[in-house]
C-alpha cells in the first residue's frame, strides 16, 4: 500500500512541470500538438519524479499495447539448439527495445498449436507479429491474416493461397549458393555434392536452385541429398553421399550446422578437408564456422540484421503516418567468407 501511494502521478508531474494534466498525458502517450519547450519540461519532470506510465491507461489512449509477438514455426527443441534463431531474436529484441516495445515469443510444437497462436494474436494482446521459419504448406499465414494483425515475415513467402500485401525480409539465398558453388568449381572440383535443407522451406529451395544454376542440367542427381538444417541431418546426408558417390570431391551444405555434421563424417571416413573434399556452408554463424575442424568456408548472411529490419518494418506499419509506405520485400546481400575448409 505504501509503495502504491508513493508512486508519482500525472498530477504530480503536471505540478512539477507547470503544465496541465492533459498536456502531460499527451506527451507521455506520444500525442501531437504540444510545443517542444513544454515537451522538454514534461520529460524533465517525468525523469526527476521517476514517473512510470500506467500501461493499461496508456493503451486506452494510444490503442497500442507496445508488445510484438514473435512466432517461430518450429518446436522449442530446434529453436534453442540452433544459433540461427538466437541471432535473429537478438536483432529483433534490440530494435523493439529501442522503441520501448516488449517481445512475446510464441513457438509451435505442431499443427495443434497453430489455432492457439491465431487465437492469441486475434485476442488483442499484441500490436503486430513477426513470423519466420515457415514451411510451404504451413497454415499460419492464412490464420494470421484472419486474425487481422499487422505482420512481417522472415523469409520469402512460398505459399499461393491468395494472401496479398506480404511484407518480408530475406537473404539472397540463390545468389549466395551460386557464389559457393562457383568457388568450389574454381578450385578445380568436378564432383560437387549438395546437402539441402528441408525443401518445403523457400530458403532451402532457393539454395538448391542456385546450386543447379551453376552445375547445369547434366548434374548427377545422386549428388543431391535432402536434409533438415541440423548437424545430425548433415551426418546422415554425408554418409549417404559417400555411399552413392565415393568419388565426390566437394560439398556445398545448405547451412553451417549441416556442414559441421558433414565434416565429422568425412573425418570418420579418413577424407582430408580440403585436400580430398572441400566443404562450404551457409550462414557464417561464428561459433559454428570458426570452431569447425577445419574452420568453415561459408556464405555469410547477416542474420541479426534481418531481425532488426523485420522489427523496423513492423514498427513502421504500426505508425499510422507511414501505413502503405513499406516495401513488399527486402532481400539482403550475401558474401562468401573463405576459411580453411575450401
Amino acid at each position: 500500500m505504501t509503495e502504491t501511494a508513493s508512486r508519482p502521478t500525472l498530477e504530480a508531474v503536471a505540478a512539477r512541470a507547470g503544465v496541465s494534466r492533459a498536456t502531460v498525458s499527451r506527451v507521455v502517450n506520444g500525442g501531437d500538438g504540444v510545443r517542444e519547450p513544454l515537451v522538454e519540461r514534461v520529460r524533465r519532470a517525468v525523469e526527476e519524479l521517476g514517473y512510470v506510465p500506467n500501461q493499461a491507461a496508456r493503451s486506452l489512449v494510444t490503442k497500442r499495447h507496445d508488445a510484438v509477438a514473435v512466432v517461430i514455426a518450429e518446436p522449442e527443441t530446434r529453436v534453442f539448439a540452433d544459433p540461427f534463431f538466437a541471432l535473429q531474436l537478438r536483432g529483433i529484441s534490440k530494435e523493439l527495445t529501442a522503441r520501448d516495445n516488449q517481445l512475446v515469443l510464441l513457438l509451435t510444437e505442431g499443427r495443434d498449436d497453430h489455432a492457439r497462436v491465431a487465437r492469441y494474436l486475434a485476442g488483442g494482446h499484441v500490436d503486430g507479429a513477426l513470423v519466420f521459419s515457415l514451411h510451404i504448406d504451413d497454415p499460419l499465414p492464412g490464420l494470421i491474416q484472419g486474425a487481422g494483425v499487422p505482420t512481417v515475415f522472415g523469409g520469402r513467402p512460398g505459399w499461393s493461397d491468395g494472401i496479398r500485401n506480404v511484407v518480408y525480409v530475406d537473404s539472397d539465398n540463390r545468389g549466395g549458393a551460386r557464389e559457393a558453388v562457383r568457388h568450389l568449381a574454381g578450385l578445380g572440383r568436378a564432383r560437387i555434392a549438395h546437402i539441402t535443407g528441408p525443401l518445403d522451406q523457400t530458403s532451402a529451395a532457393d539454395r538448391l536452385d542456385g546450386y543447379r544454376e551453376v552445375m547445369g542440367d547434366g548434374t548427377d542427381p545422386r549428388l543431391v541429398v535432402e536434409s533438415d538444417f541440423t548437424p545430425g541431418g548433415g551426418e546422415r546426408a554425408m554418409r549417404e553421399l559417400l555411399d552413392r558417390c565415393p568419388d565426390l570431391d566437394a560439398v556445398f551444405a545448405a547451412n553451417d550446422l549441416t556442414a559441421a555434421g558433414a565434416l565429422r563424417v568425412l573425418r570418420e571416413h579418413g577424407r582430408r578437408v580440403p585436400e580430398d573434399v572441400a566443404v562450404v556452408g551457409f550462414d557464417d554463424m561464428l561459433p559454428v564456422a570458426e570452431q569447425s575442424a577445419p574452420p568453415l568456408t561459408t556464405v555469410r548472411q547477416d542474420i541479426e540484421e534481418m531481425g532488426r529490419i523485420m522489427a523496423r518494418l513492423l514498427l513502421r506499419r504500426l505508425d499510422r503516418r507511414v501505413v502503405g509506405d513499406e516495401p513488399g520485400g527486402v532481400v539482403l546481400p550475401t558474401t562468401l567468407v573463405r576459411r580453411a575448409s575450401a
